[in-house]
């Protein structure tokens, strides 16, 4: 079964973050970890990032068009993009928002999730494993 992970702002740039926040792990070693938890629970992977909003929108009405499940990191979305959360409403597949830090545990402006309302379930705080976790629910819901 095919899963759509969404990465949003500034991920495609982990190397440069501040490791004690996002770890040490380069985005295409994120993606490789991804792809290869994703095959070892029975998904096919479509590991994408954009720092465009309204490409993560295009991205969610073709999950909402194909019926496709999505785990989504709407990295700085999350706080403030309703037009990316009208979209993940539009999914009727599980979809489950990831983070890889704990955004609790960060500034105030991060405690608020504008797309947990619409998504099945959230993720946070175990940096890449969070989208292992993901999968793993992920498997749950689509059983």
């Amino acid at each position: 079964m095919k899963v759509l992970v969404l990465n949003g702002p500034n991920l495609g740039r982990l190397d440069i973050r501040d490791s004690s926040i996002y770890g040490d792990m380069t985005y295409p070693a994120l993606v490789s970890h991804i792809e290869g938890a994703a095959k070892t629970h029975g998904f096919d992977a479509d590991v994408r990032q954009s720092n465009d909003e309204a490409e993560i929108i295009g991205w969610l009405h073709e999950a909402a068009d194909t019926n496709t499940p999505v785990i989504i990191n709407p990295a700085a979305f999350t706080h403030y993009s309703y037009a990316i959360r009208d979209a993940a409403e539009l999914v009727k597949a599980p979809l489950i928002e990831v983070h890889l830090s704990n955004p609790l545990a960060r500034e105030e402006f991060r405690h608020t999730s504008v797309i947990s309302g619409v998504a099945n379930g959230t993720i946070g705080g175990f940096g890449p494993n969070s989208y292992v976790l993901a999968l793993i629910a992920l498997k749950a819901l689509v059983a």
